[in-house]
């Protein structure tokens, strides 16, 4: 099934589908040739946005959960990246130890660890949970919906090493992205990998120094398919907290003055609007759909989120059962392993579709996010759009190594 899109312009995405079908061995070999200069992100989940006239990401997670939602045909996919990414980190790996978050206890969440768990098992690790909630004191058993049991530890810090009481892992897995902070407890750790590294939390990582990222790796893409880089790109602008309410119209009047000058360009008869939202932080907080930089009289909620960005709205035009829709792609190292349709039936193209209400379409990536069909009409084969997908999901990966490599405190600076 290709979701409909319920717009007439699809002429520009089945063009983009086209070109990038036709240049998948350069696509590919690009790909490569990138991968032997930067570290892909342990794993990843990119939300997209299908206009009919563009296609972009609108956020790039490191932390993700819903694994879950991926069904039992994606998992071997999981497994074989799990291994993947784990003998190029630590070859003798034997033990590996899950952290997940803290403040998360929701049956969706606990279902998201226990995929987890059984991913990293099947890639022949023993797996233990070990939690950061002060609350658990003593080996806990929660009982899941569908029956099964999941087994919390408390997490024990031992000469610079951490683990569970007789339970000693090389690698560790971060589920939490810390947006309140770092625990002591995980600084420092002696002869231990912990992914993804402390600085691609939300302690340190910011939305914009992700987008410039994507900017300059959509632009090299762009030129390779010989395409307007705008068609997989949202323009954005960064606010800093101290600019204020002035401050903040004024980025959203030159974003949406962008945005104007492209709908011309391309003859597309939409409004254009802004997505206002934090520069750090998850869980789809202070967003903010403004169309004209006048309706905003005040910061609100938005003043609570500190420096703020500014990102060119990308509508959803796809449906998925009537209810508008956007695709969500899972990678684990460097592939592609599935991914879902995020739908909401009470909200709008123009809005954030996370939050109470959402439900999940798995995507048909099991046997085709790699295995695009030749000789198909554009728009017309889930395989050919999924594989589009996952491009352009890979490229947000990849501008997540990026962004990654320039904020790592313990990157080597050259004079």
């Amino acid at each position: 099934m290709v979701p409909h899109l319920i717009t007439a312009l699809t002429g520009p995405i089945n063009e983009l589908e086209q070109r990038i079908l036709e240049s998948m061995p350069a696509i590919e070999r690009w790909f490569r040739l990138e991968w032997m200069e930067h570290t892909p992100t342990f794993y990843s989940a990119v939300d997209l946005r299908n206009a009919g006239f563009k296609l972009a990401p609108v956020d790039t997670n490191l932390f993700p959960v819903g694994f879950n939602t991926l069904t039992p045909d994606m998992l071997p996919l999981a497994v074989q990246a799990g291994m993947a990414a784990i003998e190029k980190i630590c070859p003798e790996a034997r033990n590996l130890l899950i952290v997940p978050d803290q403040h998360r206890h929701s049956s969706f969440y606990l279902s998201n660890l226990a995929t987890l768990s059984r991913i990293f098992t099947q890639a022949g690790l023993n797996v233990r949970l070990g939690t950061l909630d002060p609350k658990i004191t003593a080996p806990t058993t929660l009982n899941l919906a569908d029956g099964s049991e999941l087994h919390l530890e408390p997490l024990v810090r031992n000469r610079g090493r951490l683990g569970t009481k007789d339970f000693d892992p090389c690698t560790i897995l971060l589920n939490d992205d810390l947006t309140d902070g770092v625990p002591p407890v995980l600084e420092g750790l002696h002869e231990q990998y912990l992914l993804p590294p402390l600085h691609a939390t939300w302690t340190q990582r910011r939305k914009s120094r992700h987008f410039g990222a994507y900017e300059e790796v959509a632009k090299k893409f762009a030129k390779l398919l010989g395409m307007d880089p705008w068609l997989i790109h949202p323009a954005f602008a960064p606010v800093e907290a101290s600019a204020g309410l002035e401050g903040l119209q004024t980025q959203i009047d030159a974003v949406l003055a962008k945005i104007r000058r492209k709908y011309k360009d391309y003859g597309i008869n939409e409004k254009p609007f802004v997505i206002v939202k934090g520069d750090a932080g998850t869980y789809g907080k202070n967003v903010l759909t403004v169309r004209d930089a006048k309706q905003l009289t005040e910061l609100g909620d938005l003043a609570e989120a500190g420096d703020l960005v500014v990102q060119e709205g990308v509508p959803t035009h796809e449906r998925v059962h009537e209810a508008v829709a956007e695709p969500v792609v899972y990678m684990m190292d460097r592939y592609v392993i599935g991914g879902y349709y995020r739908i909401h039936a009470d909200r709008g193209i123009d809005e954030n579709l996370k939050g109470p209400g959402a439900s999940f379409v798995p995507l048909a990536f099991a046997d085709s996010g790699q295995l695009p069909k030749a000789g198909i009409k554009p728009g017309a084969s889930a395989p050919n759009r999924f594989y589009m997908y996952g491009v352009i999901a890979r490229l947000a990966m990849l501008s997540a190594a990026y962004e990654l490599e320039a904020t790592d405190p313990e990157a080597e600076v050259y004079a």
